[in-house]
C-alpha cells in the first residue's frame, strides 16, 4: 500500500498508515472506534484497524454472521460496545495500568453461562454451576486478558449467542468460537485506548 510502512509486530502484521495515531504523544486518547473486517480468502481471520493501525485478529470458526446463534461459532456482525476487562493474576497485562474499563481479577470460581434456557444465560456465574457454561480460568492462554463485549447482554435473548469476547489468540490465529482474538502484544497496546464510548464494528 502506497504510503503505509508495513512491518511485523508480536507476530501480527501491522500497516501503519502514515500520519500521527493516538499513541504517538503522551497519555493515549480514548479511541471512539475499531473495524474489524474479515481476510480475503478466509472468513476465519480477520484485519483489526484502529487509529491507523491495522492487526491481524482471528475470528470465529463460523465466519462472520448477521444471524448468531448459540454454537455457530460465528462472529457477530454488528457494532458492539466494551463492557469490562477481566485479566489473571499470575499473566497481568502491563496495559490494564491504563485501562479505562472496569477490571477484574479473574477467580477459580468464575464462570460463564451458555446455557440457553437459564436465566442467567450469558452472565458471568458463580462455580460450581449446574447448567452449561465455560470456565474463565483457564490452562491455556485465551482468557489471560479478556474484554468483555455487548453483544446479547441488554436486552438478552435465547440462543442469540453468549460470551462474545474480544481475548487472546491461539497460535496462529486459530478460529475462535465466534469471538475476536489478538496476540497479547496487541492487546496490551488496545487496553489503554478502550473506554465506555469505544464501539468495535465487524464487518463483512
Amino acid at each position: 500500500m502506497e504510503g503505509n510502512n508495513k512491518y511485523l509486530f508480536d507476530g501480527a502484521l501491522i500497516i501503519q498508515e502514515r500520519k500521527q495515531h493516538s499513541t504517538d504523544y503522551g497519555r493515549p486518547r480514548k479511541v471512539l472506534s475499531l473495524h474489524v473486517r474479515p481476510t480475503p480468502g478466509n472468513p476465519r481471520r480477520g484485519l483489526l484497524r484502529v487509529d491507523g493501525l491495522i492487526f491481524r485478529c482471528a475470528l470465529g470458526r463460523g465466519g462472520i454472521s448477521a444471524f448468531k446463534r448459540e454454537g455457530d461459532g460465528a462472529t457477530p456482525f454488528a457494532t458492539m460496545r466494551p463492557l469490562e476487562i477481566y485479566y489473571r493474576r499470575d499473566r497481568r497485562s502491563s496495559g490494564l495500568a491504563r485501562a479505562r474499563l472496569p477490571v477484574f481479577a479473574i477467580r477459580g470460581d468464575m464462570g460463564w453461562c451458555d446455557a440457553v434456557a437459564d436465566a442467567n444465560y450469558n452472565r458471568q456465574v458463580p462455580l460450581p454451576f449446574a447448567a452449561s457454561h465455560e470456565k474463565m480460568l483457564r490452562e491455556d492462554h485465551l482468557y489471560d486478558t479478556v474484554v468483555v463485549l455487548d453483544w446479547n447482554v441488554r436486552p438478552r435473548k435465547r440462543g442469540a449467542g453468549s460470551a462474545i469476547f474480544l481475548h487472546i489468540a491461539r497460535p496462529g490465529f486459530q478460529p475462535t468460537e465466534g469471538c475476536i482474538a489478538v496476540t497479547q502484544g496487541v492487546m496490551t497496546r488496545l487496553l489503554p485506548l478502550l473506554g465506555p464510548r469505544t464501539r468495535i464494528t465487524v464487518h463483512r
